[in-house]
């Protein structure tokens, strides 16, 4: 048998190795094209919130979950050269929607981070207030009626009010009632607007949750924290929530959360669920299920599908799973 050996010259080497380069940026290009859509994610964190709201180049994070997941779950999601986030929002100071947002705020240019000024006297979460500080990334405390733009994305804030936070603290108090009207406000980047961690309460720092409507174009998703009974019946009334296409259910679908009266209000088309596969907490409860199976609504889970992707053109629902 002969062997033939072919010797290639070192000018052809540096055709394939073009050619092979070509060929991975055209590759990369198709794959992180940015959509005229927009998409959110689910992360798949375990037992706790992290999701990604991305309008072509154009992001915000919505609570971060209990441990770095969510890195991967970005890594997944926004391409490796787009270091920035438009936007971070945390429901609350609890570690299962806060955790993983300490790593996000180290490894990108978070330009606005948008959380109420409850506190939390644990250890990871004094770091991430001081992260943000010397970061100098702009805070923003939220208000039911406050319109907020990012891009071309839009939000309300639905919850919490400022007369409930008023029962906290004086210093709120005296703030007011600062609710903003108009189409939306493009929020400043790098200006300092609010505080972290200005008050404790012995009340469920649950109630303190973060409410908002996403919105791009005819559609509008609800996000909701970790909100209990008391407070999804009064949303129920509100008349910004009514027939959404889209709710993240609150508190990873425990028993204490979703109520058939916000459930109504709303009219979902789909019901996304955030809980860690064979949690121990039971989450979420066969009550909220067959509430929503009631309804016929879509339910889509992630501890049963890992991230949850949904993509709309403003109009129309995808599942992308």
């Amino acid at each position: 048998m002969w062997i033939i050996k072919m010797k290639i010259s070192k000018s052809w080497r540096y055709f394939f190795f073009f050619i092979l380069l070509m060929v991975s940026v055209v590759w990369l290009a198709v794959v992180y094209s940015p959509s005229p859509a927009l998409k959110i994610v689910n992360c798949d964190v375990g037992q706790g919130d992290a999701a990604i709201v991305i309008y072509k180049t154009t992001q915000i994070v919505i609570d971060g979950g209990p441990n770095n997941e969510i890195l991967e779950c970005i890594s997944n999601h926004i391409p490796f050269w787009d270091r920035s986030i438009e936007m971070v929002i945390l429901s609350h100071p609890q570690k299962d929607h806060f955790q993983g947002l300490i790593e996000v705020v180290k490894r990108f240019d978070v330009a606005n981070f948008l959380g109420t000024e409850l506190d939390s006297s644990t250890p990871d979460y004094r770091v991430l207030k001081e992260l943000l500080k010397q970061k100098d990334v702009a805070v923003v405390n939220p208000r039911s009626g406050m319109k907020l733009r990012v891009g071309m994305i839009y939000l309300d804030i639905v919850w919490p009010q400022s007369e409930f936070l008023a029962q906290y603290t004086e210093e709120i108090k005296n703030q007011g009632n600062e609710e903003q009207e108009g189409q939306g406000n493009e929020i400043p980047k790098n200006k300092k607007t609010g505080v972290l961690g200005a008050f404790t309460s012995k009340r469920d720092p649950n109630d303190f949750s973060v409410v908002v409507i996403v919105k791009y174009g005819d559609f509008q998703a609800l996000f909701t924290g970790d909100i209990g009974p008391e407070i999804n019946n009064q949303l129920s009334v509100n008349p910004l929530i009514k027939n959404l296409e889209y709710i993240k259910v609150p508190h990873h679908g425990s028993k204490n959360g979703l109520t058939e009266k916000l459930l109504k209000a709303v009219n979902p088309s789909v019901a996304v669920i955030s809980a860690g596969k064979g949690n121990s907490y039971g989450h979420p409860h066969e009550e909220v299920i067959k509430l929503l199976r009631d309804k016929e609504i879509k339910i889509l889970r992630t501890d049963e599908m890992g991230d949850v992707q949904v993509e709309t053109d403003g109009q129309k629902i995808f599942i992308k799973n």
